[in-house]
């Protein structure tokens, strides 16, 4: 079975976005992920922020490169609920390690932190109701 046709037979919420819309969301993001990160990647390179600030940016990029295998390819529910979980929490802590030093990098974070809330109720509401 493929991935969609076994997304497709969970048991999901019927606020659901379409996969289609999901998407759109992140080709949205992404160039603003990409962008941040890049600048808080090149000060922390540059020794203009400590690699403390750059720290939650890493995690953040690790854990949100790792969702789609996690959900998708190992088709772990579980896993992948606490892999958004981490990707929440570290934007949370992204905002509060750089407000000092870039507050418009901080700022950034607001689509990709209310897209990721939501995205974050979405994912612990389909695994409680597959589990």
């Amino acid at each position: 079975m493929t991935w969609m046709q076994w997304y497709n037979g969970l048991e999901k919420p019927s606020w659901t976005p379409e996969p289609s819309t999901i998407g759109l969301i992140w080709q949205i993001l992404y160039p603003i992920i990409l962008l941040t990160f890049c600048f808080v990647f090149v000060q922390a390179f540059r020794k203009k922020v400590s690699w403390k600030v750059a720290l939650p940016f890493v995690i953040n990029l690790v854990a949100n490169l790792i969702f789609t295998p996690i959900q998708f390819g190992l088709r772990n529910l579980p896993l992948a609920a606490v892999d958004i979980l981490i990707v929440w929490g570290t934007i949370l802590w992204m905002v509060v390690s750089v407000w000092k030093h870039y507050k418009w990098v901080a700022i950034a974070q607001g689509p990709y932190f209310l897209w990721v809330s939501i995205a974050t109720v979405l994912q612990l509401s389909i695994t409680w109701s597959n589990r």
